[in-house]
């Protein structure tokens, strides 16, 4: 019964959809848990539920999200060579499905603003379309509350970054050089302070903003008692 259900909701998805999980599944494999496949397809879930909140409704728009939310880390910078963001996997692909030029075009433009690294100084670069806000602000609901905190630590973990170094203090007004470079030694406790509490406040939808506000408390509370535990306080 389950499989028949599951094989019956697949069938109901558009193909560019299903092509679209497919090739997320496969370029995204091998990744950190942070950043893998499994995070494309939460963003994805999130979009479409602040969406359905939104009142968003019509078929072509909500498709825009699902894919922009879909493939929005698949030419991640922090996982390519040259520390550059690489549109051309999905470019390419939104070229196969046969999309629309108009719809492609706002889909890559929403991937390509989307990053906190483009808003890393708290003012947006880019006109701001419920769409793009919706796929925005599922992506970093992701990097908040519960799953937020296991991701912020895997990364870490995967750059065999230290959880904490009192020596080594949270980076003020940060550039997107500073924030994107490789060379700057940073601990996974300092990331809360330098980004995730900032996220809250930067949610462009009454639907984000709610969702954000319980996560953001959980955070607050969990790094309140991480300091009290390394301090040997608690």
């Amino acid at each position: 019964m389950a499989a028949a259900a599951a094989a019956a909701a697949a069938a109901e998805k558009p193909v560019a959809v299903r092509r679209a999980e497919e090739l997320v599944e496969r370029e995204m494999a091998g990744r950190d848990a942070s950043h893998d496949a499994a995070h494309a397809l939460r963003v994805r879930d999130l979009a479409l539920s602040l969406g359905a909140e939104e009142g968003l409704t019509a078929p072509a728009r909500l498709l825009t999200v699902e894919l922009a939310a879909l493939l929005h880390d698949v030419g991640d910078y922090k996982y390519t060579k040259n520390n550059m963001e690489d549109m051309s996997v999905v470019e390419m692909f939104l070229e196969e499905v046969g999309l629309e030029a108009g719809q492609k075009d706002e889909i890559v433009s929403i991937i390509k603003g989307m990053g906190f690294k483009n808003e890393v100084s708290l003012k947006s670069i880019v006109d701001s379309t419920l769409e793009f806000a919706i796929v925005q602000d599922a992506d970093r609901l992701d990097a908040i509350g519960a799953i937020g905190i296991a991701r912020c630590f895997t990364y870490g973990g995967s750059k065999n970054s230290a959880l904490h170094d009192p020596r080594i203090l949270p980076r003020d007004n940060l550039s997107k050089e500073k924030y994107m470079s490789k060379e700057e030694k940073q601990t996974s406790i300092n990331h809360f302070h330098e980004k995730l509490f900032k996220l809250k406040d930067m949610m462009k939808t009454e639907a984000g903003r709610r969702r954000a506000e319980k996560r953001h408390r959980f955070m607050e509370d969990f790094v309140t008692e991480f300091y009290e535990e390394w301090s040997g306080r608690a």
